[in-house]
């Protein structure tokens, strides 16, 4: 079967499906990925076909309040959607598209002129439940009533983004108009199948959710048998007890001068070794027990770690479970404060620290809770130990075999 597994956002939104792809690539089928640029070398590292998606989430600039922000969005996905047709021209003989969460409301349009079927593969809930507020709405729950009522509103929301797109999609595939509030209604009616690729240690399946929903556990980005880690870094590890890393993703442009100062001096009041990873803020300090480093992966790092400091992106969080480590989690924006909340839930990380109010008093403390109190690295052991159970991208391996039949 030839598979198009279509992605959008940050590098936390793309890496997990290398590692899909590549395993649907060995169970036989011919797979391709598309997403923004930036990201062909992730793809093929993976030994994946790319499509480039010719939409950059960053080129409608730094934006300021909720009307910008949403203007922002939909900008960026009519580019997105554009950039969606033309990677399935690309590949007319596509068998089957496998749809992200910011793809989806744009695929379902792709799949009704084409008829090519198609299947969700989602790292966040979006579904409406009883059992939690909207992953994008924060942690606090509103009651199942509530949770049930937000997760509707949360879906407005974002059809009303998609708004312009798909009317744009829909006529260049030359299809009647429909709005993407109609074309949502219409997927849950017919059972559109969705998969989940977060693991239940961290969310477990929601109990009102309809069949067609199912969690895999967590996908994991690509890793090549032979990588290693680079000779001064495990020179570092080597050196000393083992260190926490420090790393925002793809978060915190622009505040790396405050960022690291302040990292830096957290980790030696707490008597701690520290990593920064630079990513988008660029951190960078020097000393004896510090070092500096760029994008590793954090399959072979974070085993090795004491702890870890993250912004709580789906991807960094699944990855600090799976390690058995505990994390303290900065959530800065978006679905990050629900992942951390999940994470203190399950004992793995003492309360977040949200970006807004962090200092390097209120870092150091949660620093020293974390590594000092041995009841988080027990709670971090255990989810590594319910998350290895899991078959995750098998799941989706059996999942496609099902639909090929």
């Amino acid at each position: 079967m030839r598979i198009l597994i279509a992605t959008a956002g940050s590098r936390g939104d793309v890496a997990p499906y290398t590692g899909l792809g590549a395993a649907l690539r060995d169970a036989g089928h011919e797979v391709a990925l598309a997403a923004t640029a930036s990201f062909a070398r992730l793809a093929e590292e993976a030994g994946l076909e790319f499509r480039p998606l010719l939409a950059d989430p960053r080129a409608h600039g730094d934006v300021q309040g909720k009307s910008a922000l949403l203007r922002a969005a939909a900008a960026f996905t009519t580019d997105l959607g554009e950039g969606f047709a033309d990677a399935v021209d690309k590949g007319k003989d596509t068998d089957l598209l496998l749809l992200s969460t910011t793809t989806a409301p744009l695929g379902w349009h792709v799949t009704e002129a084409t008829g090519i079927p198609s299947m969700g593969v989602y790292l966040q809930p979006t579904a409406p439940t009883g059992d939690f507020a909207p992953a994008v709405m924060g942690a606090r729950s509103l009651g199942r009533f509530g949770n049930r009522a937000a997760g509707r509103f949360a879906l407005r929301m974002t059809d009303r983004v998609y708004g312009p797109a798909v009317a744009q999609l829909r006529e260049r595939l030359q299809l009647p108009t429909l709005t993407a509030t109609q074309m949502r209604r219409r997927q849950d009616q017919a059972g559109w199948p969705v998969l989940h690729g977060f693991s239940t240690a961290l969310v477990p399946r929601p109990s009102d959710w309809k069949a067609p929903l199912t969690v895999t556990g967590s996908w994991w980005p690509y890793l090549d048998a032979s990588r290693r880690l680079p000779a001064d870094l495990e020179d570092f590890l080597a050196a000393g007890p083992p260190p926490v890393l420090v790393g925002f993703g793809s978060m915190a442009a622009g505040h790396g001068e405050r960022l690291s100062e302040l990292a830096v001096h957290a980790l030696r009041r707490a008597g701690l070794r520290g990593v920064l990873q630079s990513g988008s803020a660029g951190l960078v300090a020097d000393g004896d027990d510090v070092l500096t480093i760029g994008e590793v992966p954090h399959g072979l790092l974070f085993p090795r770690l004491a702890a870890v400091v993250h912004h709580a992106g789906a991807g960094t969080t699944a990855a600090a479970a799976r390690a058995g480590i505990p994390s303290v989690t900065v959530p800065v924006a978006a679905d990050q404060p629900f992942w951390a909340a999940r994470l203190a839930a399950i004992g793995a990380a003492p309360a977040p620290v949200p970006f807004r109010s962090l200092t390097a008093d209120r870092l150091t403390s949660a620093l020293t809770t974390a590594v000092r109190e041995q009841s988080y690295a027990k709670a971090a052991i255990a989810a590594a130990r319910h998350m290895a159970t899991e078959d995750a991208a098998g799941s989706v391996v059996t999942a496609v075999r099902r639909l090929a039949r």
